[in-house]
């Protein structure tokens, strides 16, 4: 990042301060909070009694000297939730006056930039997890969406964006970042050259995104970042703040291929009047080990890197929250090991990078509490009882499914992973998964009850994208059953593994899910 912008948020920092301290003393209101701490990536928490703060990682990469910062700020303020979000930020949550602060203000000697991790602003560029060391990648995007983290950043107080604007780069079919279906996405293809879609994503009114360019070299891609920006703050709803994301450009500009239009009208402007041309080299690690070393035969957390020797382990602690204790334990095991960093990954998971086999060894043993089924591996956003818009507690309906499910013994696969928002905003993803579910509030005797919809058949694999279906609303209180059923339907069947039965079996699907609808 420039020193110019480094000084600028720096500055920036008096404000919130100010500000925060207006909001402890009740002499700021919560709305009136909420819309400039949020341009700082803090939110109060639900209750108005205390904080949290978004760790803007670019890409999800965490070095050793980010990680030791985070776990002694951990340590020094107490802080007892840590949770990995879907964005590939760090969010620290029960965090008092003097603690959100501060954090905020030490978290620049190391790189950690907060400013617009909420807000109408550029969010936290995301990156496939295993970018630079996964085998097959077509090539390694991290230091290109680097290049754009640092670029999107020169925006935040120079551009009065509608609403929040999230970029992605992808590099492989799995498209966890969601590239295909972002405000921007960079796809990784042949040649050493990237597909870009534009105005695309999830929430209300979800879009898939416009393919608006093919063949892109990448050291053109800041000139697609600059259109991206130019037509959302021309063609972007600045009057009704529900319709102020770019998919909905997709409407008011008469659909997709009059969006495209637009959208290279500003490209070409760009092109002809600005110097945006960037190099960038891909990521250099330099460590080897060992390949019969690698532990892979022991579990499936453990993935081969396309580095001679060199492995990582996948972590995914059970609804994206982290034990204080973990995180201390895995800093104190990766500090002396050579070049390791973490990735955070956009399924509330976390790799650890660039491990010999012995490496890979201690890692699984600290992070031996990692989910240990699909099941186990799902999604949830941080729910109700600490977001201030989430309608269900999406981290507790998650807990009671896994003590409920647990119970039975299904075989890994038998139940799929869940994406779980706790409204309609989808921070858990819940449309693009096999099985989703949005929290809301359903009347039941004329009776607020918490409750869910769920969704079926989503997918956001490149090239099988698609949204699911909603089947209608369950009681919370009922999901947990509605699963241990259709686990043990599924486990007595002649396709033990739930996407395969699925489609064999759709209707039976319905039908069972139906019984816990029409409760």
């Amino acid at each position: 990042m420039e020193e110019q912008l480094y000084q600028e948020f720096k500055e920036d920092l008096k404000q919130f301060e100010k500000v925060t301290a207006g909001f402890y003393k009740g002499e700021v209101t919560t709305a009136e909070y909420k819309g400039i701490s949020g341009g700082f990536g803090s939110y109060a928490q639900r209750g108005g009694k205390s904080s949290m703060l978004r760790l803007r990682l670019a890409g999800g990469r965490i070095n050793k000297d980010q990680l030791k910062f985070i776990v002694d700020a951990v340590e020094e303020f107490h802080i007892d939730k840590i949770h990995f979000t879907t964005c590939q930020t760090i969010q620290l949550h029960n965090l008092n006056e003097e603690a959100v602060c501060r954090i905020m203000e030490q978290a620049f000697e190391v790189g950690i930039i907060t400013r617009g991790g909420g807000g109408d602003f550029p969010r936290n560029v995301m990156v496939s997890p295993l970018s630079g060391v996964e085998e097959g990648e077509p090539f390694d995007v991290l230091p290109y969406a680097k290049k754009a983290a640092d670029y999107l950043l020169s925006f935040i107080n120079t551009v009065k964006l509608p609403r929040k604007l999230k970029v992605a780069f992808s590099n492989s079919k799995d498209n966890l970042v969601h590239a295909t279906f972002r405000d921007l996405g960079f796809v990784a293809g042949k040649n050493h050259t990237f597909d870009v879609y534009s105005a695309g994503g999830l929430g209300n009114n979800y879009k898939m995104g416009v393919l608006v360019a093919q063949d892109v070299k990448p050291e053109k891609l800041l000139y697609y970042i600059k259109a991206m920006v130019d037509t959302f703050t021309e063609y972007g709803n600045y009057q009704q703040r529900n319709k102020a994301r770019t998919r909905y450009m997709q409407e008011t500009l008469g659909g997709p291929e009059q969006y495209k239009k637009a959208y290279i009208e500003k490209l070409q402007k760009v092109l002809e009047t600005e110097n945006l041309d960037i190099a960038a080299e891909e990521s250099a690690i330099t460590k080897t080990g060992k390949e019969d070393a690698i532990p892979e035969s022991k579990t499936a957390r453990v993935i081969r890197q396309k580095q001679a020797g060199l492995c990582a382990v996948h972590y995914h602690p059970i609804g994206g929250c982290i034990a204080p204790e973990t995180l201390q334990a895995l800093y104190q095991a990766v500090k002396d090991m050579e070049q390791v960093e973490l990735a955070l990954s956009p399924d509330e998971s976390v790799y650890i990078l660039n491990l010999n086999g012995k490496e890979a060894e201690t890692i699984l043993d600290i992070t031996k509490d990692s989910a240990k089924n699909r099941l186990e591996s799902s999604i949830a956003c941080i729910g109700s009882t600490i977001c201030q818009v989430g309608l269900q507690d999406s981290q507790g309906l998650l807990k009671a499914i896994v003590e409920a499910v647990r119970k039975e013994g299904f075989a890994d696969g038998v139940l799929p992973k869940l994406h779980i928002s706790g409204c309609i905003s989808s921070c858990g993803t819940h449309q693009v998964g096999s099985m989703g579910f949005h929290g809301f509030v359903k009347r039941v005797d004329d009776k607020p009850q918490p409750a869910f919809n769920l969704f079926i058949g989503g997918s956001a694999a490149k090239n099988e994208e698609r949204f699911g279906e909603s089947l209608g609303s369950m009681l919370a209180v009922d999901i947990p059953e509605f699963l241990v059923e259709l686990g043990k339907t599924i486990a007595a069947s002649d396709t033990p593994v739930y996407e395969q039965w699925y489609e064999k079996h759709p209707d039976e699907l319905r039908e069972l899910a139906g019984k816990y609808i029409n409760k």
